[in-house]
């Protein structure tokens, strides 16, 4: 077994003190605790949680990995529509699916998983022998098994294909106890018990969290713990019970009004958002991720996360995120289309979403349509519509797999950079879909921009540059390069892996 990957974290150096503000998250370093003792104490083990939550989003590999937020960029910018600039640093290789040449992502996020699942080993297995109160316990007890259900769900999701193509698909190994130096590691279990573990965290997490209020986003509740079981519903095909789990999470949480759609997707304080990591200039690693997504920011570094052309009319005049596209006029950027959703703050930091009750609503809408119940799926459709101020979608004539195509569209529409774009592909079994914008002559558009010194000019519209796999097909479902690769050292490490 690749030890330096599967193993704890350890614990000295990231046990984190954290207090949640308003919307900031605050961090101090608290190194005072011995090792031998840190599993003893209720607050200790705490701390643990705290530190592994730290480390699962502020991890800088490089500045092209920066913690979690890694495994989201890669998923928008293996989708259809995030137009990656391929001149900039960062994601063009996963944008031209040849991710599987860039070992350092490849064990970034292998490690990052499988350190939050060993530290939550931990906390699982010794919790209950722990000094404190019972209350304490459960809670901590009941994120930690919300985390690692959570890294599970990833592990799942993209080093296979979809659990409804095979329950029975060898996927990636299962630990449930913690791992140390020379243990042996195990070979891939099957989708099926992976998602019955995932399962099962989450059940016990939603008894042990009933009764918990937490002090900020960043900490997982029972809301939280309702979203991830609508996540994991949705992939299993257990479209009642993802529905279900997806009302209750987004229960307390209302759309956000329209101005505050333009405010730069960068606030846990957003009253859309159940679930999110604080950001300040102190702990602003995860930040990184705004260098990417925003493209309207002067302060922006690589602004490489632009748009499709072709994702803009996917959407009515009337929709308020329309307001959200300008074609770009700055010199070395003229002609890509700017989707300025992220933006960093002026401190340059931006929170990181999670969660957001939008997605809730879509998951509600996607398990009544999949249930052949689509009046009330295009009730709840029509219910982010309305709040976006778009056209609503009328069911007269329409079959189920027109509604279907519509909530999956409105997903696109709507999740637009926050990691969902190459899990859609999977979960469902689609493709990636990606077309040259080109006029009724089959050439390339022209679009018309003002530069910065008034002149107007214009200009070829940027669009997809990867439009194929590397090997020259045509994008399909099922791709094998859809897939992320497990890490060449892990391999080396754990033969048991090819077993």
């Amino acid at each position: 077994m690749k030890t330096r990957i599967i193993t704890s974290i350890m614990v000295g150096a990231f046990l984190l003190s954290f207090t949640g503000c308003k919307k900031e998250l605050t961090t101090s370093s608290s190194q005072d605790v011995p090792e031998s003792a840190i599993y003893k104490d209720v607050a200790n083990i705490e701390a643990v949680l705290n530190g592994t939550w730290a480390y699962m989003n502020e991890e800088f590999f490089t500045y092209a990995n920066p913690g979690y937020s890694t495994i989201l960029r890669t998923s928008d910018a293996m989708g259809s529509d995030v137009a990656v600039n391929p001149n900039k640093y960062g994601f063009a290789d996963a944008y031209a699916f040849n991710g599987a040449n860039n070992q350092g992502r490849l064990e970034a996020i292998w490690t990052i998983l499988y350190k939050v699942i060993n530290n939550c080993n931990n906390i699982i297995t010794k919790i209950d022998a722990s000094s404190g109160s019972a209350d304490k316990k459960a809670q901590v007890k009941g994120q930690a098994l919300a985390l690692r259900a959570n890294s599970y769900l990833n592990l799942a999701t993209y080093y296979q294909f979809s659990y409804l193509k095979d329950p029975q698909a060898k996927a990636v190994p299962v630990y449930t106890e913690p791992t140390v130096a020379g243990t042996e590691g195990k070979p891939k279990s099957s989708l099926e018990d992976v998602y019955k573990l995932i399962t099962a965290d989450l059940t016990q997490a939603e008894t042990l969290l009933a009764k918990y209020s937490r002090s900020a986003k960043f900490k997982i509740n029972i809301d939280v713990v309702h979203g991830l079981q609508a996540r994991t519903y949705l992939n299993m095909g257990k479209w009642a019970l993802a529905a279900q789990k997806a009302g209750a999470a987004r229960a307390d949480y209302t759309f956000m009004a329209p101005a505050d759609y333009y405010l730069g997707f960068n606030d846990l304080s957003n009253n859309e958002w159940i679930w999110g990591q604080g950001q300040t200039p102190n702990q602003s690693n995860a930040s990184y991720a705004f260098q990417y997504l925003d493209v309207s920011s002067e302060s922006a570094y690589y602004y490489s996360f632009m748009a499709d052309p072709n994702f803009k009319t996917l959407f009515d005049d009337s929709d308020i995120r329309t307001k959200l596209f300008a074609w770009d006029n700055l010199p070395g950027r003229e002609g890509f289309l700017r989707y300025a959703k992220f933006k960093l703050r002026v401190d340059q930091t931006g929170d990181i979403v999670l969660m957001r009750s939008a997605e809730m609503v879509l998951i509600q809408a996607e398990g009544f349509a999949r249930n052949s119940d689509l009046t009330t799926a295009v009730q709840y459709l029509n219910e982010l519509r309305t709040a976006r101020k778009a056209i609503l979608f009328d069911l007269a004539g329409k079959s189920a797999d027109d509604v279907i195509n519509a909530i999956l569209i409105e997903r696109r529409k709507e999740l637009w950079g926050e990691g969902f774009a190459l899990s859609d592909i999977l979960r469902t079994q689609g493709s990636v879909k990606r077309s040259p914008y080109l006029d009724e002559n089959g050439q390339p558009k022209m679009v018309t921009i003002t530069t910065p010194d008034g002149q107007t000019k214009t200009v070829q519209a940027e669009q997809h540059t990867t439009l194929r796999f590397p090997d020259k097909s045509a994008f399909k479902p099922n791709s094998p390069y859809y897939l992320f690769n497990i890490p060449q050292l892990e391999l080396n490490a754990n033969p048991n892996l090819n077993n």
